[in-house]
């Protein structure tokens, strides 16, 4: 099996995604569209995963527009599609849906709910970085899959074989280092009031590794 990541800026890389890769014995790929715009065909992805950035779906960008249209294709063929923060954005864009601000920005740890059993073995509350102000509106016919305090469309499930999350399940210790010490100064005015100490002082909970391993083992296997 090959997955195919597509990373967005250089502080937030595949995570714990690459553990998971590793452990089913599969290959990943990663490129880098925004640097060197070189995206994979949708022939050569039996996986996508498309990860987080500083950019917008709404920006008039060649690359980003390349990435909806192999998304598109890799819908039309089901096959599975994971999305974090820009990645969710974009796939809900891909299916016609707005990409907006949000009613607050949300930069830090914090709770989201589990909206749905859709995905067995969830916890019912999880403590995950959130490092966001856009939003996506909710696809017609996935099913909502997280909220949060502040933030209603914080993850969706689509047809098994899609989920896309606002947040980040994905980042290990050493990924929340390189995000907060590169792009501190996007933690100002965010709702969660926490300083860059404040989120590196916070350890990465071990449960996030598995719920992520669980999502992509349903999206592979259903």
């Amino acid at each position: 099996m090959r997955v195919n990541v597509l990373q967005h800026t250089p502080d937030e890389g595949p995570g714990s995604i690459q553990d998971w890769a590793h452990a089913k014995g599969y290959q990943m790929y990663i490129y880098h569209p925004y640097q060197f715009g070189q995206l994979p065909t949708a022939d050569d992805t039996d996986i996508l995963v498309i990860l987080g950035g500083p950019m917008s779906p709404n920006d008039d960008l060649p690359w980003i527009k390349q990435e909806r249209e192999l998304i598109k294709q890799l819908l039309v063929d089901d096959k599975p599609i994971f999305g974090a923060c820009f990645g969710a954005q974009q796939i809900a864009k891909t299916l016609g849906y707005a990409v907006s601000k949000g009613p607050a920005k949300e930069v830090g740890w914090a709770p989201v709910y589990r909206k749905s059993d859709v995905i067995p073995g969830l916890p019912e509350q999880m403590t995950v970085l959130h490092w966001h102000e856009d939003m996506f509106e909710l696809p017609e016919g996935s099913e909502l899959l997280f909220s949060s305090d502040h933030l209603v469309n914080q993850g969706f499930v689509l047809n098994h074989h899609v989920v896309g999350l606002q947040f980040h399940f994905e980042p290990k210790e050493d990924n929340v280092w390189e995000m907060v010490v590169n792009d501190f100064a996007y933690i100002d005015g965010s709702v969660l009031n926490q300083s860059a100490d404040e989120i590196l002082a916070r350890q990465v909970p071990a449960e996030n590794k598995n719920v992520m391993f669980r999502i992509l083992d349903y999206i592979c296997e259903n």
